[in-house]
């Protein structure tokens, strides 16, 4: 697998910042097949950092109604990946993306 096929897009939130700042933990969008060690490979060859940890969780969709239909929104899984002291990356940096 691909690392631009494994990371999908950053995920950024207040909370998130506040994870990034104090202990160098950054979020992402990644796909639903990847494991630990494929995140891990494509953050360090996208990002030329170094992966300390990798923790990841599949967020279930919402179901949704309008009117009478009802419908799903689709799984989706994120990643929270710890770097090395010294290292960011610098697509989180300057508040927007």
């Amino acid at each position: 697998m691909l690392a631009t096929e494994v990371i999908k897009g950053p995920l950024i939130t207040e909370k998130l910042d506040q994870l990034r700042e104090k202990q160098r933990q950054y979020s992402f969008v990644v796909d639903r097949a990847a494991n630990k060690l494929d995140v891990a490979r494509a953050v360090t060859q996208l990002f030329k950092v170094t992966v300390l940890d990798v923790r990841t969780s599949v967020v279930r969709g919402k179901v949704k109604r309008v009117g009478q239909s009802i419908g799903k929104r689709p799984n989706w899984k994120k990643a929270f990946v710890t770097l090395k002291e010294g290292d960011k990356i610098e697509l989180f940096e300057g508040g927007t993306v």
